[in-house]
């Protein structure tokens, strides 16, 4: 940001901040669940594939929560949207204490995911709210770089929490951080309109971008479904939306799998992994906000930015085939570059439809990018046990790091051919 930029004034950087802090107590709590698995594999005795099974009814309710709130968010705003999808997914946490059994896992995180929908949409609608099309990007990206830090907090807290207090009082741990963020939410946010009536410079920089079109009224999700370019960012989100996933579910389990490394050593690797990922998805959300100033159109900063992240992937092929420490390096590598390829992908919705409808096509995208995450758990917990039982479980997850390297350039392609440019949409 230029000195002149710095002298209009920061406040939309603390909106910024309370979204990276939501994103980082929501990854929390997503990971819980992954981090105590050896815990729960003896009180419960139960297999791969049922883990798996659990965490694709995690998704499936996460794609609803997804469809839902992005209408709601765009109906009744992002400040009630978003503090509601926080409460309630903070009290589902908390109930996850509550249950042993299976099918007891199965209802809570149902009811997380359901409850979880609602942060993304709202996160990117008060990114597109809050700043101008330049610097969306890299707002994003530190909002979104919350994903990583919660995953580094996450197997650096939970397992001492665990081993300490036993592995419920991390879930309440996870729910209590949920509404002292309230406390911070409700004081703080509002359009900016409201909250920036005395800093006018600010506002208008807020503002500088061509005025949306379209109208007031949000088009709803069976407009959105005719135009093309919804289609584009459904399809990106649906192939590679999985991945993370992946990383986030499995992981701890393919440490101690295939290297023999359970939490206790492990969570080491882990938190290296997240924070590569961290410092690596940041510069990923700053290149293409750079490569702009430097007078690259949208259409050919953001797609280059895609195009360079999507090759970074690749690598992720030869995980299973090295030591300990360059398998780190190279998990956070595409761990990295799938954030950057996040962070990018979101701020297209917004790049190409109006500030009023981001929630929806936010909300479309991630229920699609949910869909794709039901099936790949499942998948994944299958595999693994097949090639358990012929002794060969790394095998199973060369094949599950071979899937992920490819997702991105041939979502690139995809999404190129449906939106080849990113220019605001003439509704």
């Amino acid at each position: 940001m230029s000195d002149s930029e710095t002298a209009i004034g920061k406040y939309r950087w603390v909106i910024c901040a309370l979204i990276f802090l939501a994103t980082t107590i929501n990854y929390i709590d997503r990971q819980i669940l992954a981090l105590i698995k050896e815990f729960l594999d003896r009180e419960l005795g139960w297999t791969n594939e049922q883990f798996g099974l659990v965490n694709s009814a995690f998704q499936a309710a996460y794609a609803v929560g997804l469809f839902v709130f992005g209408w709601f968010i765009d109906k009744y705003g992002t400040k009630i949207g978003y503090a509601t999808s926080i409460a309630l997914w903070s009290v589902a946490a908390m109930a996850h204490a509550l249950v042993a059994s299976v099918g007891g896992f199965f209802a809570a995180r149902v009811f997380l995911g359901v409850s979880e929908g609602g942060n993304f949409p709202a996160a990117i609608k008060a990114v597109a709210m809050w700043f101008p099309r330049r610097e969306r990007a890299f707002a994003t990206a530190i909002f979104n770089s919350g994903t990583n830090v919660g995953a580094i907090i996450a197997p650096a807290l939970v397992p001492f929490i665990a081993i300490t207090l036993g592995w419920r009082a991390a879930f309440v741990f996870a729910g209590i951080l949920g509404f002292l963020w309230l406390l911070l939410w409700f004081p703080f946010y509002d359009v900016p309109e409201k909250r920036l009536r005395h800093s006018r410079a600010e506002l208008d920089y807020i503002n500088s971008d061509k005025g949306d079109t379209g109208g007031d009224t949000p088009m709803g999700w069976a407009r959105a479904l005719k135009y093309r370019q919804t289609w584009g960012f459904i399809i990106a989100k649906f192939l590679t939306d999985p991945v993370w996933w992946f990383f986030l579910i499995w992981l701890p389990a393919y440490f101690l799998q295939t290297r023999g490394l359970d939490i206790k050593k492990s969570w080491l690797h882990l938190v290296t992994i997240y924070a590569i990922v961290t410092v690596l998805s940041i510069a990923g959300g700053w290149l293409t906000g750079a490569f702009q100033k430097r007078g690259w159109t949208v259409t050919r900063a953001r797609k280059t930015g895609m195009f360079l992240f999507a090759s970074c992937v690749l690598p992720i092929l030869w995980a299973t085939r090295v030591g300990d420490w360059p398998a780190v390096l190279l998990i956070g590598l595409a761990g990295a570059a799938h954030q950057a390829w996040s962070a990018n992908l979101f701020t297209t919705a917004s790049d190409v439809f109006p500030k009023k409808d981001v929630g929806t096509i936010v909300g479309l995208g991630g229920m699609a990018g949910s869909f794709g995450g039901i099936l790949f758990p499942w998948f994944s917990g299958r595999l693994i046990d097949q090639f358990k039982a012929t002794g060969d479980v790394t095998g199973g997850y060369a094949i599950l790091f071979g899937i992920c390297a490819s997702a991105y350039l041939v979502s690139f392609a995809i999404h190129h051919l449906l939106v080849p440019k990113l220019e605001p949409l003439e509704l």
